[in-house]
């Protein structure tokens, strides 16, 4: 809301890349911010970057769309783009957790199975088990349902051990493919209008050339 009103001359590209930027910084942020036993204050900062970013890609876009095709398909053109939005919103949200969940399965049995606490036997079933996908759960839920199948402390202990481990890859893993999409836009920012929109080639000019132009 406030880019429109105070900075009314800014490139709409500028304001994209800032916002683009933004956002990836957020996610690195979070990547290296998890760590195995960190709590929720850690995401803070992160997402306060990524809204940011967010907020500065939604108060350049929808004008930028709409401008660009005469005011008769202007409907048309908007819910489109709020189609594509909402699409794009369900795929993203569907690879990253499919990416999520096969990182964490992956990471898990890889530790179980080199656990020298977890017996073979133990982890063949595992592997057989949890092939098809491994349920995001925390560390008391899943120590509950393995006292209550009738593992021992210490590898009860260890097997919790490797789920608190491989949830944090899991997460790096799915993070890093979000950072490589915000990184991947940024080179597409080109495509963006330099011109705000409502505004003349002048104003172009003017917002390119900065406070000293300006004068």
């Amino acid at each position: 809301m406030g880019i429109p009103r105070l900075f009314p001359r800014a490139s709409p590209q500028k304001v994209v890349r800032w916002g683009l930027a933004a956002l990836l910084a957020g996610i690195v942020s979070l990547i290296a911010a998890l760590e195995i036993g960190s709590g929720p204050e850690i995401v803070t900062v992160p997402l306060l970057l990524a809204g940011l970013g967010v907020g500065a890609l939604a108060s350049q876009l929808g004008a930028v769309t709409i401008s660009a095709v005469p005011d008769k398909a202007s409907a048309e053109v908007g819910g489109l783009q709020n189609t594509m939005t909402n699409l794009g919103a369900s795929l993203g949200t569907a690879l990253v957790g499919s990416i999520l969940i096969a990182g964490l399965t992956s990471a898990f049995i890889q530790g179980i199975q080199q656990n020298p606490a977890v017996p073979p036997r133990i982890a063949s079933v595992a592997e057989v088990e949890l092939a098809g996908g491994i349920p995001f759960v925390s560390d008391t839920d899943l120590e509950s349902a393995l006292r209550q199948a009738g593992i021992s402390d210490s590898q009860t202990q260890a097997i919790v051990e490797e789920n608190e481990t491989a949830r944090i890859q899991g997460l790096r893993v799915s993070l890093a493919v979000l950072a490589l999409v915000a990184l991947s836009g940024l080179f597409f920012t080109r495509l963006i209008p330099i011109q705000p929109v409502g505004g003349s080639p002048e104003l172009s000019a003017l917002a390119a050339a900065g406070p000293r132009g300006g004068r």
